[in-house]
């Protein structure tokens, strides 16, 4: 016999991505959460989650808007950019609750979805403009983003340029990081 709780064994492999966090360390996740982000399980264990943001600033700023959230409510979800172990960047849709409202960082559990394709919460970029975005923040080249879309990379092109004006953006570099604020936004 498995000397193992239900709820330890339900939790350990839920194919549902899940977290424990105290002040936004990770307590204990699962092997989904592990297997989302790429890492070992036991390499997440007391690590801060901000290892799992693209940007310090990024963990800065969702934490706070998670804060000002949980002063009113139990619970909190958004969708955000997060960081695979491999450095790829992608979308996610988190929802965490907290089991200390007086308190609300104290302990909290969260869940994480990966999104393939982000909702059209961007008001002014296409479907496709937010596809080609995911591709541009992880590095690709229009060649490259051509050839994983199966289109041509003057298609790709024409869609960056579109990009770079709606965010007016001078750069590549100018270009991601307004792609990651205008998306952390919504």
């Amino acid at each position: 016999m498995i000397d193992i709780s239900l709820e330890e064994l339900a939790f350990r492999e839920s194919p549902s991505p899940q977290m424990i966090t105290e002040h936004r360390r990770m307590l204990r996740c699962n092997r989904a959460f592990a297997n989302l982000f790429g890492y070992p399980l036991q390499d997440l264990t007391g690590e801060l989650v901000m290892i799992l943001y693209p940007s310090q600033s990024d963990y800065f700023e969702i934490g706070e808007r998670c804060m000002n959230a949980l002063r009113h409510n139990t619970t909190y979800e958004d969708e955000r950019f997060m960081q695979h172990y491999s450095g790829e960047i992608f979308w996610a849709h988190a929802r965490g609750i907290t089991l200390t409202p007086q308190d609300p960082f104290s302990l909290m559990v969260w869940n994480f979805e990966r999104i393939h394709h982000r909702p059209s919460k961007t008001a002014s970029l296409t479907r496709r403009e937010q596809e080609i975005a995911g591709f541009i923040v992880n590095g690709l080249t229009c060649k490259e983003t051509a050839a994983r879309l199966g289109i041509s990379h003057r298609t790709v092109e024409v869609h960056r340029g579109r990009l770079m004006r709606k965010l007016e953006a001078k750069n590549t570099a100018e270009l991601v990081s307004k792609i990651i604020l205008v998306t952390n936004e919504h």
